[in-house]
C-alpha cells in the first residue's frame, strides 16, 4: 500500500512538473531560512548550559539609582566577595575574578615572547569549584596557595610551550611584562561546548601586586569603587530561595552606603543574574570580549521572519494544490467507487505532501549553506554549518518537516476527499473546486507579508543612510587615532611620538588626548554646581585632551575660549551641560565654577553639541579637561591625527610611515591605528547587519509570492484556453487578453499593498 502511494505520488510530481518545481522551490526557501535562523537561535540559547549545577550559579551585578536616572554595571566592588563569604547564608561557593591586561608573556626557555595576550583574569581557587574544568595536569586543590601562580588552558599551554607534554608544563616559569616570574601550576581543558567563559590564563590574585601598580585595585577593599572588570559569581546551596539571597545583598548594599550617596540621594543595589541569562545581558554586557551581547528580542524577531517566509511557501502549496483539485477528481471518484475510505485518500495525499516536503528539505540544506555564508556578518561567532549534526538540531529539523507536511497537506487533502463519485461521473465536480475566497485571502496575506518586508527594508535603509550621513557636529574626515600601550608607558614617550608626527608633511594636525569625542568608551563623573544657594548635581561625561583637541575635531565654539594649557583647572563644556545647569544661553555659563571630585573648575568655553555615540542615543552633558593628575596617572595615551587628503599608494605610504615612527618609540608594542569614520560605522554595525537580513527576507518573500502567483496564472490560463481562443478569433488583442487574465490578481496585490 505504502509503495503504491509513493509510486503514485512520484508520478504526480513528474506529471505536473511546473507546479512541483514551484512548490519545491517555495518550501526549500522557507526551510533554508528556517534552518539558518533556527541555528542562530539554538546557538545563542545553548550557551553555558553544560556546567554542573548551572541552575545554582549566579553572577552579581550592580545597579546605581540616582536622581538623574539608573545606571547598570556588570561588575561589583571588590570587598563584596569577602562579605558574601563571611556574612551571607545559603552560599555554597563565592568566587571573584578580575579581568587582567598584560603587555607580554615570555617563555624564557625558548625566548619566545607573546605580545598583548587576551582572555587573562586574576582569580582565586574557588573559581574552579564553581566552574568544573577537566584538569590535564595539576589539581584544583593545589593551586593559588602562593603568589605568582598561573593555570593555563590546553590551548594557551600549547602556544607557550610547543611540543611539551602538559605534565611537563607544570612547574615551568613564564615571564610577564618582562619582569614578573610566574609559575605554571596547572593545565585545564578548554570548554568543548559553547561558553562565554573564554579565559585562557588564570593568574592568582596576589600576582596583581607585582604586574602593575594600578592593578592593586584587584585587592583593594574599597566599597566605593565599582569596576566592570571585577566579577563575582555565587554558587547557591540547593533549595536556597533567591529572595533570601537578594535580601542579604540589599542589606550589604545599605550597610556600606557611602556618605556621598546618602547626601545626594543615590543608591547602589546588587542583583543576581542567572548563568543562563548572562549571554543575553544587553544592559550589562558579557565581560569585555564582545561589543554586543546576544539579544532575545532580536532572536525572536528572526524567528518570526523565518516563520513568515516558511508560511509563504506553505500558502503556495495550499493554493496550487486546491486550484488543481478538479484535475484529480476522476482519480478520487474511481478510488471511492472501488472502496477507498476517506482515511486512505487523506493518507495518500499526505504521503504526496510528505514526499514533496522531504525533497524541499533536502534541497534547502544546500541553500542553507549558501545563506550561512551570505549572513556571515550577522551570524554569531562560532556558528558553523557543522552544527546541523547536533542531535537536537536533527530532531528539530525532522519535527519541522512533519509539521510543514501537516500544515501544507491537511486542507488540500480534506478538499480532495469531498469529491462524490456520482458528481464525477456526471462531470459536475466543478463546485468542489475548493473555496476561491480562501485562495484570494491567502494570496492577499502572502503579498501583504512580502510588502511589509519591502517597506521595512526601505525604511531601515533610509534610517541607516540618514545616520551615516548626518552631521554629528564634529569633523571626522581624514582623522585617525593611534592607541599607545596602556602599561609601561610614559607621557614623555607619547609626547615624543606626537612631535615626530607633527613634522610629517602628510599630517596637518596632531592632538594628544584620551578617547576620541565619539567612541564606545565613557568616563563619567558627578559635577556639582551651586545656583542661588541650591546644589545642582549633573553627571558629566569627561573627555581629556590638549588645547588642540577641540580644534582638530572642528568643534564649534559658541562662547568663551579654549583652555590656556593642558594642566590648568579649566573646563570647556557643551550646550547640553549648560542647559542642565539651568542657563538659557552659553555666555551665561562662562566663568562659573563647578566641582569635580572635590576640585573646582572654571568653565571657560562652550562648544556646540555633537553626538558622542550613535544617533539612537541622546547628547549627554560633556566637558573637555586637561591632564591635571599626570604626576600620578596621565590621561594622554592616544594620539589623534588629521591627515592631508591622500589616496591609494600615497595613503599606504603615510600609514607605513606612521607605523615606522611608532615602532621607533614602542618597539615591543603592536601598532593600533583607527579611522574615525570606521569607528562611527561600528555604531551602526547591528543595524547594517539587520538591514542586510531584511534585504534577504524581502527578496525571498517576494520570490516565493511571485512563484505562487505565477503558478495560479498558469493554472488559470490553462483552464481558460478555449475562452482565450474564442476571444482571439473575435478580435481580442494581446493587451486585452493580459488585462483579462491578470486583473483579478492585480486587485489582490493592490489590496495587499493597502
Amino acid at each position: 500500500m505504502i509503495r503504491n502511494y509513493l509510486k503514485i505520488a512520484w508520478r504526480n510530481l513528474l506529471r505536473h512538473k511546473m507546479f512541483s518545481v514551484i512548490n519545491i522551490i517555495s518550501l526549500a526557501i522557507g526551510f533554508s531560512a528556517s534552518f539558518v535562523i533556527g541555528l542562530m537561535v539554538y546557538h545563542d540559547l545553548t550557551f553555558d548550559k553544560f556546567h554542573e549545577d548551572a541552575d545554582l550559579i549566579y553572577r552579581v551585578t550592580t545597579r546605581f539609582e540616582t536622581p538623574d536616572g539608573t545606571f547598570n554595571n556588570s561588575g561589583v566592588t571588590v570587598p563584596l566577595k569577602t562579605a558574601a563569604k563571611e556574612r551571607m547564608s545559603g552560599i555554597d561557593v563565592a568566587s571573584s575574578m578580575y579581568l587582567a591586561y598584560v603587555m607580554s608573556v615570555e617563555n624564557p626557555d625558548i625566548e619566545n615572547k607573546f605580545k598583548n595576550p587576551e582572555h587573562i583574569t586574576y582569580s582565586d581557587a574557588d573559581y574552579f569549584d564553581i566552574f568544573k574544568y577537566n584538569w590535564l595536569a595539576g589539581s584544583r586543590h593545589q593551586v593559588f596557595k602562593n603568589p605568582n601562580e598561573v593555570v593555563l588552558t590546553e590551548a594557551r599551554a600549547s602556544k607557550y610551550f610547543p611540543d611539551t607534554a602538559f605534565d611537563e608544563v607544570v612547574g615551568k616559569t613564564l615571564v610577564y611584562n618582562d619582569s614578573v616570574l610566574v609559575n605554571v601550576v596547572g593545565v585545564v581543558q578548554n570548554f568543548r561546548e559553547r561558553s562565554d567563559f573564554k579565559f585562557q590564563e588564570f593568574l592568582s590574585e596576589e600576582t596583581a601586586k607585582q604586574l602593575d601598580g594600578s592593578n592593586t585595585q584587584v585587592l583593594e577593599q574599597q566599597w566605593d569603587n565599582t569596576n566592570s572588570a571585577s566579577q563575582l559569581f555565587l554558587k547557591l546551596e540547593p533549595d536556597t530561595k533567591l529572595t533570601d539571597i537578594q535580601a542579604q545583598l540589599n542589606v550589604l548594599a545599605e550597610d556600606n552606603r557611602s556618605e556621598f550617596q546618602i547626601k545626594y540621594g543615590q543608591k547602589r543595589l546588587f542583583s543576581l543574574q542567572s548563568l543562563k541569562d548572562m549571554h543575553f545581558s544587553e544592559d550589562m554586557g558579557i565581560f569585555n570580549f564582545t561589543e554586543h551581547s546576544a539579544s532575545k528580542r532580536i532572536l525572536w524577531g528572526l524567528a518570526a521572519i523565518a516563520l513568515f517566509i516558511l508560511l509563504l511557501g506553505i500558502i503556495n502549496f495550499i493554493n496550487l494544490t486546491t486550484a488543481q483539485s478538479n484535475q484529480r477528481s476522476k482519480e478520487i471518484g474511481i478510488r471511492k467507487t472501488l472502496g477507498s475510505s476517506k482515511k486512505q485518500i487523506i493518507s495518500q495525499f499526505m504521503g504526496e505532501t510528505f514526499l514533496l516536503t522531504l525533497i524541499s528539505a533536502i534541497v534547502s540544506i544546500g541553500l542553507a549553506y549558501f545563506l550561512l555564508k551570505a549572513f556571515s556578518d550577522f551570524t554569531p561567532e562560532g556558528l558553523a554549518f557543522s552544527t546541523f549534526k547536533e542531535p537536537w538540531i536533527l530532531a528539530l529539523s525532522v519535527l519541522l518537516v512533519v509539521i510543514v507536511t501537516i500544515l501544507a497537506g491537511i486542507y488540500p487533502s480534506l478538499i480532495l476527499t469531498r469529491f462524490k463519485p456520482i458528481s464525477v461521473i456526471k462531470n459536475q465536480q466543478g463546485s468542489v473546486n475548493g473555496k476561491p475566497n480562501l485562495r484570494r485571502f491567502l494570496t492577499v496575506f502572502q503579498f501583504a507579508i512580502a510588502q511589509v518586508f519591502i517597506i521595512s527594508t526601505i525604511l531601515v535603509g533610509k534610517q541607516i543612510k540618514f545616520m551615516m550621513n548626518k552631521d554629528m557636529g564634529i569633523d571626522t574626515e581624514s582623522v585617525v587615532y593611534i592607541n599607545t600601550p596602556w602599561n609601561a608607558n610614559t607621557l614623555d614617550k607619547v609626547t615624543r611620538l606626537g612631535q615626530t608626527y607633527v613634522q610629517m608633511p602628510q599630517v596637518s594636525e596632531v592632538s594628544l588626548a584620551s578617547n576620541p569625542p565619539a567612541s564606545f568608551s565613557t568616563n563619567t563623573n558627578i559635577s556639582t554646581f551651586f545656583r542661588d544657594d541650591i546644589e545642582v548635581q549633573v553627571p558629566l561625561q569627561m573627555l581629556f585632551g590638549d588645547t588642540n583637541y577641540a580644534n582638530l575635531y572642528d568643534m564649534k565654539l559658541l562662547a568663551g575660549r579654549d583652555r590656556l594649557n593642558d594642566t590648568i583647572k579649566e573646563l570647556v563644556v557643551n550646550e547640553a551641560y549648560v542647559k542642565a545647569l539651568g542657563f538659557e544661553s552659553p555666555s551665561e555659563a562662562i566663568s562659573k565654577q563647578v566641582n569635580l571630585s572635590d576640585e573646582a573648575y572654571s568653565i571657560v568655553g562652550v562648544v556646540k553639541d555633537f553626538n558622542q555615540r550613535s544617533l539612537k542615543e541622546g547628547i549627554e552633558p560633556m566637558g573637555i579637561l586637561g591632564d591635571l593628575n599626570r604626576d600620578r596617572f596621565f590621561r594622554f595615551k592616544t594620539i589623534h591625527l588629521r591627515l592631508n587628503a591622500s589616496e591609494g599608494d600615497e595613503l599606504s605610504e603615510t600609514l607605513a610611515r606612521l607605523e615606522s615612527d611608532y615602532k621607533m618609540v614602542y618597539p615591543d608594542s603592536d601598532f593600533q591605528l583607527n579611522f574615525m569614520d570606521e569607528t562611527i560605522e561600528r555604531f551602526y554595525k547591528q543595524e547594517r547587519s539587520f538591514s542586510k537580513l531584511l534585504n534577504w527576507a524581502m527578496g525571498l518573500s517576494v520570490l516565493i509570492s511571485c512563484l505562487g502567483l505565477l503558478g495560479l496564472v498558469i493554472y488559470t490560463t490553462e483552464r481558460r484556453t478555449k475562452e482565450i481562443g474564442i476571444r482571439k478569433v473575435l478580435g481580442a488583442t494581446l493587451a486585452q487578453l493580459n488585462v483579462l487574465l491578470c486583473k483579478d490578481f492585480l486587485i489582490l496585490v493592490l489590496i495587499a499593498f493597502v
